[in-house]
């Protein structure tokens, strides 16, 4: 599913949902980079993550 992600997406870490809702900045050789609403920016490795998309 994270190939899918691209610049601007809003997204969920499933394992941290008091991180809020993330919008994606980029997306590097299976790194993404998101910026939560509640943590900030984080780095999440694609290969083992896979982010929940959020509905609009």
């Amino acid at each position: 599913m994270n190939e899918l992600l691209t610049v601007g997406v809003l997204v969920r870490h499933p394992d941290h949902p008091d991180w809020g809702i993330g919008q994606v900045q980029s997306v590097i050789n299976g790194r993404i980079t998101v910026n939560f609403e509640n943590t900030g920016k984080q780095v999440i490795d694609g290969a083992r993550i896979t982010l929940d998309l959020e509905a609009f």
